[in-house]
């Protein structure tokens, strides 16, 4: 499994480009999953659902399992390290793109619109730009804001 973090600046389009990203990458035959990082609390489970209960109840992890899908509410005893998460909980994709997880050590893609900041966010592990900012890292790889398939090709060709 491969790990790629989609960085920037609080709305420069990260969750955007992801999730125009994955149709292509799922057409081009690989399995992607999503981490994203957030610094907001927000709810994970139902108040009084069962699920709920067992983790107020001590225990470290509660799996809610349907017919079509499941979800995981588990205590996190490491730091919020993307690639551990990737291989402990999305073990059956080709592929993991991490929105944020700027300070990460993993190959990283900024997405830099000139509308938020003309001034990158990463410098450690940028392998390319999607931007409009022509003069930022130009020893890097750019792509246009909107140019999904260029992306999505770079993207197979990293993991290759």
């Amino acid at each position: 499994m491969k790990l790629i973090a989609i960085v920037g600046h609080s709305g420069s389009g990260k969750t955007t480009l992801i999730e125009k990203l994955l149709p292509v990458l799922n057409a081009a035959g690989l399995r992607v999953a999503t981490l994203k990082h957030t610094h907001h609390q927000v709810p994970l489970d139902t108040p009084g659902k069962d699920s709920w209960r067992f983790k107020q109840a001590g225990a470290v992890a509660s799996m809610l399992v349907t017919p079509q899908a499941l979800q995981l509410v588990a205590d996190l005893s490491e730091p919020h390290d993307p690639l551990l998460l990737a291989q402990r909980y999305c073990g059956e994709a080709d592929l993991v793109l991490a929105e944020s997880f700027s300070d990460a050590t993993c190959a990283k893609i900024e997405v830099l619109r000139a509308a938020c900041s003309a001034t990158p966010r990463c410098s450690d592990g940028l392998i390319a730009l999607v931007t409009d900012v022509a003069t930022a890292h130009p020893h890097l790889p750019h792509f246009a804001l909107d140019d999904v398939d260029g992306i999505a090709e770079f993207i197979r060709q990293q993991i290759e």
